[in-house]
């Protein structure tokens, strides 16, 4: 059907809740379906364990293209009665959907010389950098890539500060960008726990993708040992209820860099470290902040 007709009907639908709009385009025969929000609304809090929810969502299913648009959109309207629900169908042609992702996807420098780069792009040469350090990472279903700001600002301050001979925890580890990059940094000893078991899986396979799987080790957070540094790019809330688990964690005189929160939200995560740590520093990208302390 390519360059003929259009193989693919997407449908978007929303005013209802995204979980049954999910579950009656699944019905309808969708083969894949997603949930994005559908307003302004920036998602920052969630509790540990829980999906994304935004207050206003739009969910998108992907059909055949020999389906009709209006009886599609008609099927859905009619199940989801009385709600007054939103559709709007568009015909797409067929592409190689994996490579059109990934062209998106490209290297990242963070700081002076640390890279974080897909499996198919190189890093181009910097004079300026010769002693480049590379993670090879693909986007996959746990979050951390470099690409939100929260992963940057962490990354850029482990380039500017490289843990050499350090022991390194990195809490709520997601993909384990962090954890690798530590490890590629000089770091003797990393753990990454987190409650996901995806994201262990996930931190698994790039530490074996970057040969780094004896000195990467994974865990859930119950397994967490105290380290010289601790890592933890998750949400404020968390953060603040954590705070005495991430304090027992850090060893005298050790570090510890939070992110995942917002500049709003600085003040009331230092001051449920206050207790244990000095703020010696941190940044800001977008709304968004890293602390960096000391334990006394």
């Amino acid at each position: 059907m390519i360059g003929s007709a259009p193989a693919w009907l997407q449908i978007e639908a929303s005013g209802a809740s995204p979980a049954l709009l999910e579950a009656v385009l699944e019905a309808e025969g969708a083969v894949a379906v997603t949930v994005s929000g559908s307003g302004d609304e920036m998602l920052v809090e969630t509790a540990p364990g829980q999906s994304p929810a935004w207050t206003q969502a739009a969910v998108t299913g992907l059909f055949p293209g020999d389906r009709d648009p209006a009886e599609l959109a008609a099927a859905l309207r009619d199940a989801l009665a009385p709600r007054s629900i939103d559709c709007r169908p568009a015909l797409i042609e067929d592409r190689d959907w994996v490579r059109a992702w990934m062209q998106d996807y490209r290297p990242m420098r963070f700081g002076r010389r640390l890279w974080v780069c897909p499996h198919h792009a190189e890093v181009e040469a910097d004079p300026d950098s010769v002693d480049q350090v590379v993670i090879r990472l693909d986007p996959g279903l746990a979050f951390g890539t470099g690409t939100h700001p929260t992963t940057a600002l962490c990354l850029e301050w482990l380039d500017a500060h490289p843990p050499a001979g350090r022991r390194v925890l990195d809490y709520g580890c997601g993909s384990g960008v962090l954890a690798l990059a530590a490890a590629r940094l000089g770091a003797t000893d990393v753990q990454a726990v987190d409650i996901d078991p995806q994201s262990l899986v996930a931190t698994r396979d790039n530490a074996r993708a970057n040969q780094l799987e004896q000195r990467v080790k994974t865990g859930p957070v119950e397994a967490a040992e105290p380290a010289d540094l601790v890592l933890a790019n998750i949400l404020a809330s968390p953060l603040i209820e954590l705070a005495p688990t991430l304090a027992s964690l850090v060893h005298s005189g050790g570090g510890l860099s939070l992110s995942g929160l917002l500049a709003e939200q600085a003040d009331a995560v230092q001051a449920a470290y206050a207790a244990d740590f000095d703020f010696v520093g941190g940044a800001a990208r977008d709304g968004w902040v890293r602390l960096d302390a000391v334990r006394h």
